[in-house]
């Protein structure tokens, strides 16, 4: 099972980290974008460490400007991240069988 998840809110990242975690342990491959105030998780130690697995992540450029969360920074700590706006959003619907936007 490949499972995506939108989120577009930093109100959801209890449910989001959850989510990604239990996807994680049953074995399904997990894509993750983050948009909005979502893109605030990076600054969360426990999806920092779980982006550090083999996950697929991308954040909206765009959102990362708006909330002033300094790119360079986002990049050294993941550098498997990328950092790109609705593409990337639209690929992550592409390539997964279920998708949930919290």
């Amino acid at each position: 099972m490949d499972l995506g998840i939108v989120v577009t809110s930093d109100s959801h990242s209890e449910q989001a980290l959850g989510l990604l975690e239990t996807a994680a342990e049953r074995g399904w491959r997990v894509r993750c974008f983050l948009t909005d105030t979502g893109v605030k998780l990076c600054d969360d130690p426990r999806f920092i460490e779980f982006c550090r697995g083999d996950h697929w992540l991308a954040l909206c450029e765009m959102s990362l400007e708006r909330y002033h969360i300094d790119r360079a920074r986002v990049q050294d700590m993941l550098p498997n991240i990328i950092i790109g706006g609705q593409y990337q959003d639209a690929e992550l619907a592409k390539n997964s069988d279920r998708v949930l936007v919290l």
